[in-house]
């Protein structure tokens, strides 16, 4: 499910109390505005007249289940999956042209033939959170928490044109991805934002030096230095030797996107 919120959009409704049994790190907070754009996608949550209009709507709880690594190319979860936690960050999103993605299957194909089988990333952004945990029912309180953090939030433009190699802190995967040299500025502003709101849940907050980019592809394993070594020049040489010249992603951040769980929830930028 994808829902839209304005981030000039204001409520003065107060926050669904949690469970008295169960702490939550969570400050006293206007309630979520449930008005919506015109759905992206099924499920986007619509006002109902009369009462309900001042309820604020429930998401649905996900299944418990056991992460199984081989359904997932051989990925790992960095935290257990239990019922009532939802895995949540905050990014930017690229929408990819056919060139990059022509361009991509080619370094692939590189990685390949040097016995790196990279797999295709299935989403394309610039991550500006670390991927936490939320409880059932801190979402809403959390979402309402970054929208008025972003309420003079301005768009900006992003550009990346160096691929870089990259591991998650557990060493068990690594990413080829492409480093955002233009826009620095605008995403430490928003990380700054976004800390916040981290802080204020007793999250984790954003790395202290970070090097944004756009994951482009992964491997199972620790292969940083050996996809360094091998093949990491040839891929860069594609970049710079597109024929119609080198190759940048050019991002166009008009919006933030907050994915947590199944749902994602979009915020435009003034």
């Amino acid at each position: 499910m994808i829902v839209n919120y304005s981030s000039s959009s204001t409520s003065e409704e107060e926050t669904e109390s949690s469970s008295k049994d169960d702490s939550s790190p969570l400050r006293k907070r206007g309630k979520l505005d449930t008005q919506t754009s015109e759905p992206l996608d099924h499920g986007s949550v619509k006002r109902k007249a009369g009462k309900s209009a001042h309820l604020t709507p429930r998401l649905p709880l996900p299944d418990s289940w056991i992460e199984k690594s081989e359904e997932h190319a051989g990925r790992q979860r960095s935290f257990q999956h239990e019922r009532g936690n939802w895995a949540t960050y905050v990014f930017c999103p690229y929408d990819p042209e056919e060139a990059f993605l022509e361009l991509l299957n080619e370094m692939m194909v590189v990685a390949a033939a040097h016995g790196i089988p990279l797999n295709l990333s299935e989403e394309f952004h610039v991550s500006i959170s670390k991927t936490v945990v939320l409880r059932h029912h801190w979402i809403q309180p959390f979402i309402q928490s970054i929208q008025t953090g972003l309420t003079q939030s301005q768009k900006f433009f992003c550009l990346a044109d160096k691929l870089r190699v990259y591991s998650n802190v557990e060493k068990t995967r690594t990413f080829l991805g492409m480093e955002i040299s233009t826009g620095k500025t605008q995403l430490l502003e928003l990380i700054k934002m976004l800390d916040e709101t981290m802080k204020e849940f007793n999250l984790s907050t954003f790395y202290k030096d970070p090097s944004f980019h756009i994951s482009l592809a992964w491997c199972v394993g620790d292969h940083t230095e050996r996809l360094k070594k091998t093949c990491l020049s040839q891929m860069q040489s594609f970049i710079d030797g597109h024929e119609d010249g080198p190759f940048y992603i050019q991002l166009n951040c008009t919006e933030l996107r907050c994915k947590s769980g199944n749902k994602v929830f979009l915020f435009s930028l003034q």
